[in-house]
């Protein structure tokens, strides 16, 4: 594993553009250092190792042995040149964590078949690739609507295959092309695994059942059915036509493929199984991990259990087989602790008893498992549990995907690293602190750019609720801009009404129609000409300061038609409305009920229904504005009508010393404090997420 230090490469990179406050070429401030990133660069230690091999009679390797100094760094072999040396292999050094920007729990990590690339399935439905020697970020995309629970990829590494939390099994080519999607279970599919010819894969599901689907087919073609409870867990053997189960009721079984008949039972866990897993390089054993504290290594030619693995404190939630070394075991705990078992060393602590093994006794029927304790411990692996382990095809790197929504690195420790095992990772932070291995400093100034990041994500949520308002400041802007491209051309007489270019303060206003601008369902036809009447330019329907001001009705006598309006053509107040939404403007108004806009002349000396009375204004005779129409609702809380003394006066949603200070008069305070506007509705924001294909399923 080589390291390339970022400060140096930044260095050379930007060593003539002169950074610095005093110096010129960059007028920023300089760039923040960064610590040293890792990157495994695998490809020499093969080569290296390729280049001094010879046959295993002869020897196997000629080259120069590692011992513990830096300077043999250069000689690290990788896993396949010391299948006999397990102990080399073990992943004692942590080398990155990745996290996405939008947190979720990874429920599974494998890596590609060809190593470059770890693929993370998180809870939310999303796949995350993750760079196989840099571990960058390189891509992410929506894989499924709910969590996804398990993967697998065929031997022949041509075909990848999900499974999520509602059933749901899809087909995907390496270049991440979903090409077929089936409904496998009606419940959560727990795990899946393929035939050793990838003709067949089986599922494990909630329903208690294992399914055996035809690859090519796409349809299920038997149901095992014999557990009592939730199936949790299965494996097809790499090599016979043999699965195993694990369930929630505590049981291992062995299933023939072929007819479906369960050939036998393993009794041994006391609590729910969680990972069933076949070894791969000699097909063997079989090893199983469960919520009892306990994981147990079963050899299949003697159908028993020969290891007993322990050293957990909480359940153990998944574990991992080397691929190069058979008697090499990797648990992670529900705790976030991460365990090395070396299956042919007990490593028994002080003060236990030393067991022997069924092979080493002379009655091995009747002999119990050996307990097998840790080679390698790392208590704070992850800070919540670890749902998933997953070797690199070189064994070279163990990758764990945990409920911390964090995906971490471990590799072996270099030759001549010491201060591996006095990391936070090894002896907790506060020890880890103390001795100096770990900055707090730092790791607090990382966790504080999460939480900034959590937090813009959090706005990001409600962006929604900022929309409409959002919409009509970047109107507005454009408007001031572009006073060209104005949607109605504004008339000059229209002063002392700031907000929008012509009338300020009223925000969401609309200004009316210049002449010969016609509005849906606005305009008057009464006259001998109605197109004449419209260029003319109808006043306003109600009044507004700096206009000429009708004269008030008489009492006993009909209120005439208000200009612009026809009782026998109402205006259609909804086509207004939503060509004020689609200029960016909230409709200040809510529309008035059907049939009101037909009474608007009838004698009554009352405005028409859905239009609030205007302030009065200096020198307008008593009565006017006319009263409100029986049923109408009252004006909205804060609206004193002349409380603003001019201008602006009573304007809803704004408190009195707001609009005094917008005002050009006097008004007192009248005690009344800042009222805060209603937020805007969500269901328009949500139609546009429901548009783009987001939120359409109920869950």
């Amino acid at each position: 594993m080589a390291y390339e230090g970022r400060e140096g490469r930044e260095g050379r990179d930007h060593g003539d553009k002169g950074f610095g406050y005093g110096g010129g070429g960059h007028d920023g401030p300089p760039p923040r250092a960064r610590g040293r990133r890792p990157v495994t660069d695998y490809g020499a230690t093969i080569v290296h190792w390729m280049r001094h091999r010879q046959p295993r009679y002869k020897g196997s390797y000629t080259g120069e042995t590692e011992r513990p100094s830096n300077s043999y760094i250069v000689d690290i072999l990788p896993p396949h040149a010391r299948t006999t040396s397990p102990a080399d292999s073990v992943p004692t050094r942590h080398l990155h964590s990745s996290l996405n920007k939008i947190k979720h729990p990874v429920n599974v990590v494998r890596w590609t078949p060809e190593g470059r690339r770890l693929l993370t399935a998180s809870s939310s439905g999303e796949f995350t690739l993750w760079n196989g020697t840099g571990f960058n970020f390189e891509t992410i995309m929506q894989a499924h609507d709910s969590a996804i629970r398990a993967l697998a990829y065929s031997h022949s590494d041509d075909w990848l295959v999900s499974a999520d939390h509602d059933g749901i099994i899809k087909y995907w080519q390496p270049n991440f092309n979903n090409v077929e999607s089936i409904r496998g279970h009606t419940d959560p599919v727990r795990d899946l695994a393929f035939s050793p010819t990838d003709a067949k894969f089986v599922t494990a599901s909630d329903d208690s059942t294992l399914r055996i689907f035809d690859f090519a087919a796409a349809t299920p073609e038997s149901t095992l059915s014999g557990h009592g409870w939730d199936a949790k867990s299965c494996d097809w053997h790499p090599t016979k036509g043999l699965i195993v189960s694990g369930s929630k009721d505590h049981l291992v079984k062995l299933w023939d493929p072929r007819t479906g008949r369960c050939l036998t039972t393993l009794h041994g866990h006391k609590n729910t199984i969680t990972k069933t897993v076949f070894e791969r390089v000699r097909g063997q054993c079989l090893a199983t991990s469960a919520r009892d504290q306990t994981a147990r290594v079963f050899d299949l030619r003697m159908m028993r259990d020969i290891c007993l693995l322990r050293g957990h404190e909480k359940d153990i939630s998944t574990l991992a087989w080397h691929p190069v070394h058979s008697n090499l075991l990797s648990t992670g705990g529900s705790e976030g602790s991460l365990f090395h078992y070396l299956l042919d060393e007990p490593n028994t602590p002080p003060g236990h008893s030393a067991s022997i093994a069924p092979y080493d006794s002379a009655d091995p029927a009747s002999t119990p498992a050996q307990t097998i304790y840790p080679a390698h411990r790392v208590p704070y692996a992850h800070d919540f549990a670890i749902w998933s382990l997953d070797w690199h095809p070189l064994g070279h790197i163990l990758a764990s995907g945990s409920n911390d929504r964090i995906t971490r690195f471990w590799a072996r420790a270099r030759p001549g690293e010491a201060d591996s095992f006095n990391d936070r990772y090894h002896i907790g932070e506060a020890a880890a602190e103390a001795q100096g291995t770990w900055d707090r400093r730092g790791h607090r100034h990382m966790r504080q750019a999460e939480e900034e990041q959590e937090l813009e994500d959090e706005m990001d949520g409600l962006v929604d609720q900022k929309m409409p308002l959002k919409q009509q400041q970047q109107l507005q802007q454009h408007l001031q801009n572009n006073p060209q491209t104005q949607p109605f051309p504004l008339p000059g007489g229209l002063p002392g009404l700031p907000g929008i270019p012509g009338l300020p303060g009223l925000p969401g206003l609309v200004p009316p129609p210049p002449p010969g601008t016609a509005i849906p369902g606005m305009g008057s036809t009464s006259g001998p000409n109605p197109s004449a009447t419209a260029a003319a330019g109808a006043p306003p329907p109600f009044p507004i300061p700096g206009m000429p001001v009708p004269p008030p009705p008489i009492p006993g006598m009909p209120l005439p038609p208000l200009p612009g309006l026809d009782g026998k053509n109402p205006p259609d107040f909804a086509a207004i409305a939503e060509m004020m939404k689609k200029h960016g403007i909230v409709p200040p108004l809510p529309p008035p009920p059907p049939g009101a806009a037909a009474a608007a002349g009838a004698g009554s000396g009352e405005l028409p229904p859905g239009l609030i009375p205007p302030p009065p204004l200096p020198g307008m005779p008593p009565g006017f504005p006319p009263a409100l129409p029986h049923g109408f609702p009252p004006p909205p809380p804060g609206f004193v009508p002349g409380a603003g003394g001019g201008g602006a006066g009573g304007v809803p949603g704004l408190g009195q010393q707001q609009q005094q200070r917008q005002g050009d008069g006097g008004g007192d305070d009248g005690g009344a404090g800042r009222r805060r506007a209603p937020l805007p509705s969500q269901e328009e924001s949500l139609r546009m997420e429901q548009s783009k294909g987001k939120y359409t399923r109920v869950k």
